[in-house]
């Protein structure tokens, strides 16, 4: 019995000293945060020591020194911090849990994000410093222009006369350039307009105009539907062939049309068939008299229908072969001299595409037509017909331009088929600084009258300059020297023609 109640006393003693060992232990900080944990010290309280009567035995207070009969290891004072209230370190760290809500259920997949709006195509990197900005409206580019020049020319009405005075006049020109930014389609165009006044020869003031409208339909990835306008304003000169007696004024001509087709590419092979309708109209002249000159049987309407297949070769060279087939009806059967000028045409040609490289590009096509009189006292009109345009840029700051054509027309002169009009144009550019450009420039043509022996012969040589000051505005001035030779008496002429004028583009 005694030997039990010993032992339940040492195992007291153990855990009384175990308790005061961990009363001792500084309680550690925040794990997580690194911050020490306080504890409040307070000063120990005095205890009175115990009275001889009142001692326990030495045994008593350490029964385990007599079972195991060695000295005692646990000492019989009370732990000095025993009276001291021990104090939780703060629930932080680690030994706090993080509490959150819990997640929504999902009752449906979320809708998917829309998708991203398709790229627009890149504008072409700006080349020019001193170009245009334009005006957008939504995505169509607007480039209008204005020009406002003055100069001088010694042949205002282009007449051989001996003595011909000549006069200053002023020139006012509009232009519009329009381009659009789709993704698919394309729309393109420009329109020039421009009147010519002169200050001493009243007859001379003529009007001028050309343009061009072009939509292109993406229907699918290899086809695609043309639709094409134009407009051209051009005057007679008194001494025209076709203008049998002597007038005052230029007579205006009126020339306008459309076209639609549609292209198809069959891999490397692309098939493109084209109609249009072509309109020409020829104002009345006047003559010196006072009496009006008709040109109604000169008004007619051309219909034609065109085939086109092209082969590409490699990118840079694509040769074509094509087909034409059209008819010219006047709105007189029967002209002023009492022939039938309507006809038909056919048309054969050969050409081709080609880049040669960055330098060196155009289209090059010649052919040979025949047309047909409904009028059997004219012969068939055949002859060579065909287009070029060249584009070669030997230098970054050089750019040479080479057009030419060949063309059979038609005329109003008594026993005469149609004309046979040959031309050629040379362009010369060269940037002597990045806004200022000298350009020289040469034309040539032949206009031959079958089954007359009539032949004219034009020419003309000239220079322009141009000094852009800002993408505003620009100072333009330019020099021509005009040529007239005819096989017809006295209808010769020479005309020098200065010009120099501000240009405002937006």
């Amino acid at each position: 019995m005694t030997t039990l109640l010993l032992s339940g006393t040492a195992l007291a003693g153990l855990a009384l000293a175990y308790t005061a060992a961990q009363a001792q232990q500084v309680p550690r900080g925040n794990l997580r945060t690194g911050t020490p944990a306080y504890v409040a010290q307070q000063p120990a309280t005095p205890q009175p020591a115990p009275s001889p009567a009142t001692a326990e035995p030495e045994a008593i207070r350490d029964p385990a020194g007599l079972v195991q009969r060695q000295g005692s290891a646990v000492s019989g004072r009370q732990p000095p911090r025993a009276s001291q209230p021990i104090q939780p370190p703060a629930l932080r760290g680690v030994t706090q849990r993080q509490f959150r809500p819990p997640q929504p259920a999902v009752a449906a997949m979320p809708p998917p994000p829309p998708p991203p709006p398709p790229p627009r195509r890149r504008a072409a990197t700006e080349e020019d410093p001193y170009a245009a900005l334009g005006i957008r409206l939504g995505s169509i580019t607007l480039r209008p222009s204005v020009t406002n020049s003055v100069g001088y020319d010694t042949n205002p009405q282009r007449t051989s006369t001996p003595g011909t005075k000549g006069s200053g006049y002023s020139r006012h020109e509009g232009e519009l350039e329009i381009q659009s930014d789709w993704n698919v389609h394309e729309l393109r165009g420009r329109l020039r307009g421009g009147y010519m006044e002169f200050f001493r020869a009243k007859d001379a003031s003529r009007p001028d105009a050309e343009g061009s409208l072009d939509l292109r339909l993406d229907a699918t990835r290899d086809t695609r539907i043309l639709l094409e306008s134009r407009l051209r304003l051009d005057t007679q000169r008194p001494g025209s062939p076709d203008l049998s007696a002597a007038v005052t004024g230029r007579p205006q001509i009126y020339q306008y049309g459309g076209s639609a087709g549609v292209t198809h590419d069959f891999n490397r092979l692309q098939l493109t068939l084209r109609g249009s309708v072509d309109r020409s109209d020829y104002e009345d002249a006047r003559l010196s008299n006072g009496a009006v000159l008709s040109q109604k049987d000169r008004n007619l309407t051309q219909y034609g229908l065109r085939l086109r297949a092209a082969y590409e070769v490699t990118p840079g060279f694509r040769p074509f072969v094509q087909a034409e087939i059209d008819q010219r009806e006047f709105d007189q059967k029967v002209d002023t001299n009492g022939y039938m000028r309507s006809s038909n045409g056919v048309t054969g040609r050969l050409g081709s595409t080609f880049e040669i490289s960055r330098q060196l590009t155009g289209e090059i096509s010649g052919g040979y037509q025949d047309r047909k009189y409904d009028d059997n006292r004219l012969k068939n009109l055949r002859g060579f017909v065909g287009d070029a345009a060249v584009l070669w840029s030997p230098t970054p700051l050089t750019t040479v331009t080479l057009r030419g054509g060949a063309e059979l027309g038609d005329t109003t002169i008594a026993g005469s088929s149609g004309t046979t009009v040959r031309r050629a144009t040379l362009e010369v550019a060269h940037a002597l600084r990045r806004n200022l450009t000298v350009t020289g420039f040469t034309n040539f043509s032949r206009t031959e009258y079958d089954g007359q022996g009539l032949r004219e012969d034009y020419s003309n040589v000239g220079a322009r300059v141009e000094y852009k000051l800002t993408r505003t505005f620009a100072v333009r001035a330019s020099f021509t020297h005009e040529r007239l030779n005819s096989t017809t008496q006295g209808a010769d002429y020479t005309a020098n023609v200065s010009l120099v004028g501000l240009r405002v583009q937006f």
